[in-house]
């Protein structure tokens, strides 16, 4: 049975970025904390560390409140921008950018990436190094013509992106369509890392429901293709821990590192 199609409105009415947080990566708590931030922030890791993607810019398209995507990136690219659609989701990227007592706490995250980097003690440190490297908050939308509207954009070298695309696209057209506007923004030969989830239909945050288009790993890989990206690597992982399905219905995660070509 198709699900309903929850609309932009619904989240400028409807989202909040705290249930979000409490919801998936609040310690103890969140059904994110363990299997999906072992997996994204491993990846992220291995993309952005020794030998792997660096550069000048880096854009973080559709963020919502979230930072983790960032920590391992912050080392290698000197201006970072990040954005989201959501006026409450920038929010709070900007208290957690100026240290706002308010803001949601990701040290629990912070010390993870630093042990994957050799010490866990080292995570204030990181913490600063992404504040000083993020230039921007930006508002993007994923369905408009031009993303960042009228906001002059530089081309980046990589654009990363979290549980993002699939929430605009009410089918495999539309996700398309996205990559191929994220494209635009990379310069030739830049790198593209997406990082989500295979079949799910639904996801809640807090008491509220919100759609999300199910793919199939074939259908990921389809789109990349049609929105002319050469791929570089796919993984795809199990999701085992089945103790949040009535929160999300993913059965799977993955990970994707495409690049523009060069001509």
């Amino acid at each position: 049975m198709q699900t309903p199609f929850s609309t932009s409105q619904n989240y400028i009415d409807e989202f909040n970025p705290v249930d979000y947080y409490q919801t998936y990566y609040a310690p103890g708590q969140g059904i994110f904390i363990d299997e999906w931030k072992e997996f994204v922030l491993q990846n992220l890791h291995e993309t952005f560390g020794p030998g792997g993607v660096k550069g000048d810019v880096l854009i973080d398209f559709g963020a919502g409140p979230t930072i983790y995507n960032l920590l391992s990136a912050c080392e290698v690219f000197k201006t970072i921008i990040t954005s989201d659609f959501l006026e409450q989701n920038r929010e709070q990227l900007e208290k957690w950018l100026r240290k706002d007592p308010n803001a949601l706490d990701w040290t629990h995250v912070a010390k993870y990436v630093c042990g994957l980097e050799g010490d866990s003690n080292n995570w204030e440190k990181k913490e600063a190094t992404l504040r000083r490297k993020v230039t921007k908050v930006l508002k993007c939308d994923a369905l408009a013509e031009k993303p960042y509207g009228a906001e002059p954009m530089p081309q980046a070298d990589c654009i990363t992106s979290c549980l993002c695309l699939e929430v605009p696209s009410k089918d495999l057209e539309a996700f398309t369509n996205i990559l191929k506007k994220l494209k635009e923004l990379l310069k030739p030969g830049g790198h593209v890392v997406i990082q989500s989830v295979l079949n799910c239909t639904f996801y809640y945050v807090g008491t509220k429901w919100f759609s999300c288009l199910s793919l199939t790993k074939g259908e990921l890989e389809k789109a990349f293709r049609e929105a002319g990206y050469e791929i570089v690597k796919i993984k795809v992982i199990p999701r085992m821990d089945k103790s949040g399905m009535a929160i999300a219905d993913q059965d799977s995660y993955y990970y994707v590192h495409a690049r523009r070509p060069q001509k």
